[in-house]
């Protein structure tokens, strides 16, 4: 709605952002469902063969990385990639990534605004020095003395 304090430049700018939202979400917007080429799909046994195995390597891989977030490795990397395998089959796999990655968007979106960003330079700052004198108390109390052997107390 323009109220009037609009210019026209300003205006224009709006129509513009609101045609690429529209842009965007109609390329997010792609049909719901199996992803199996033709052949797979024209035969029930077969299909039903397909996601199966599209299960099962989704979820190994979405096994590989909840076991990688207590373990090294890019846990949640590998459970969205899995989440993308089943994708490719499933319509409520298809459902939460695209939930995702609007939350994601959102996120992103949230931590570009210069008063964000501010509050987590300042907050990050305060984290650093409070390392530092943490560390330096430690240091001056125990020297460079790993904690595992350290005598007295």
């Amino acid at each position: 709605m323009n109220t009037g304090s609009d210019t026209p430049g300003e205006a224009a700018m709006t129509a513009d952002r609101a045609g690429m939202d529209r842009a965007d979400q109609a390329s997010d917007e792609r049909a719901l469902g199996s992803r199996a080429p033709a052949f797979v799909k024209a035969r029930r046994t077969l299909h039903l063969s397909w996601q199966v195995g599209v299960f099962v390597v989704g979820l190994a891989v979405v096994t590989a990385g909840a076991a990688m977030l207590v373990l090294p490795g890019p846990g949640w990397v590998v459970i969205f990639g899995g989440m993308a395998i089943w994708a490719t089959e499933f319509v409520w796999a298809q459902l939460v990534l695209r939930w995702t990655k609007r939350k994601v968007t959102e996120a992103a979106q949230r931590a570009l605004d210069p008063r964000v960003r501010r509050r987590n330079i300042i907050l990050t700052t305060v984290a650093l020095v409070i390392g530092a004198a943490l560390a330096g108390i430690y240091l001056w109390k125990f020297g460079l003395v790993m904690p595992w052997k350290i005598e007295n107390q």
